[in-house]
């Protein structure tokens, strides 16, 4: 009895290593055929054209093609549904922003899909950050006089977003959780009607992600107070940071790429390497600096935190807010 015991014993170790080996030679052999990046929005987008971007050279030094593929609808959350409900063997892989990532979560009541659970954080590749802009009759040189002027007169500042939900609205009413401002949410059906409506004075000002209102705050059209982000963003070196206000607010429209859940950690970290060497290399800095786009190189486990922290953050704001996508 102990002889067939050790032999079985022996056959079980023979039979794991032959898979542990077998796994491992797929896994050192890929990619060994074309490779998919589902893009959750429409071609021609800003999240299409970075996906386009990486797959060009991540096909360039793998030897293997990587295909872009749009899927667009509900937010993002389709095209990502898709990712996370595929093989976990590198063959299908996809480039989402914060929407889909972290926001979405508490936006709509019903999710395909969980970003922690259902997905795995391969990179992060860069953030578009949220600017505010106001009228220039609107008597405010920064976001600390805006929010002073919100709480001073008669009645609400009307701040335009481009839509519902969008990363324009929840700054605004993030805004007004922790400063106490009085400003009113506008929404639009996109960046360009509503920054048309701060133009014409409709609206006191807009929140919407700096590329586009960039060329209007060039021209003095519009009186940028603030970028949400942790730096300047470098065509507005000018406009400080809400936090060099004293201002709490950090918002921003980030990127990154991801795969489902259980993708092998060597594939994970052979394009997390690459990733990185594109973002921050020359060429990659100004691909992603005409895209409006500053680098963010990582770390897998820093897209994790990323998503995690982000997904509470504008949780505790809708729920107080009240917005809802369904």
């Amino acid at each position: 009895m102990k002889f067939a015991s050790l032999a079985r014993a022996l056959t079980l170790a023979a039979g794991l290593t032959l898979l542990t080996q077998g796994a491992a030679h797929a896994q050192a052999d890929w990619p060994n055929r074309p490779v998919r990046i589902i893009a959750p929005f429409a071609a021609g987008g800003s999240s299409d054209l970075v996906a386009r971007q990486l797959a060009l050279h991540l096909s360039a030094r793998y030897g293997q093609q990587f295909i872009v593929e749009n899927r667009a609808g509900a937010g993002g959350n389709i095209g990502v549904d898709a990712v996370a409900k595929s093989a976990p063997d590198g063959y299908t892989l996809g480039i989402a922003t914060s929407g889909p990532l972290a926001n979405n979560k508490s936006l709509y009541k019903s999710m395909p899909y969980d970003p922690e659970k259902d997905l795995t954080p391969i990179a992060l590749v860069g953030e578009i950050p949220l600017v505010i802009a106001i009228n220039p009759d609107v008597k405010a040189n920064n976001l600390a006089e805006l929010v002073a002027l919100s709480k001073a007169g008669s009645s609400a500042l009307l701040v335009a977003n481009p839509g519902n939900g969008t990363i324009g609205h929840l700054a605004i009413e993030y805004l007004r959780m922790t400063s106490g401002a009085r400003m009113q949410s506008v929404p639009y059906r996109g960046d360009t009607p509503a920054m048309a409506d701060a133009i014409g004075g409709t609206v006191n000002g807009v929140s919407a992600p700096v590329t586009s209102l960039t060329a209007n705050i060039q021209a003095n059209k519009l009186r940028a107070v603030a970028v949400t982000a942790k730096t300047r963003f470098p065509a507005l070196p000018n406009v400080p940071t809400a936090n060099e206000q004293g201002v709490n607010l950090e918002a921003s429209v980030w990127s990154a790429f991801v795969g489902p859940a259980g993708l092998p950690r060597p594939i994970v970290t052979s394009l997390n390497q690459e990733i990185n060497k594109y973002i921050d290399s020359p060429e990659g800095k100004a691909k992603l600096a005409s895209l409006g786009l500053v680098p963010l190189p990582g770390t897998p486990d820093q897209l994790s935190e990323q998503m995690r922290t982000e997904a509470a953050k504008w949780k505790r704001v809708v729920e107080s807010a009240k917005i809802s996508l369904d």
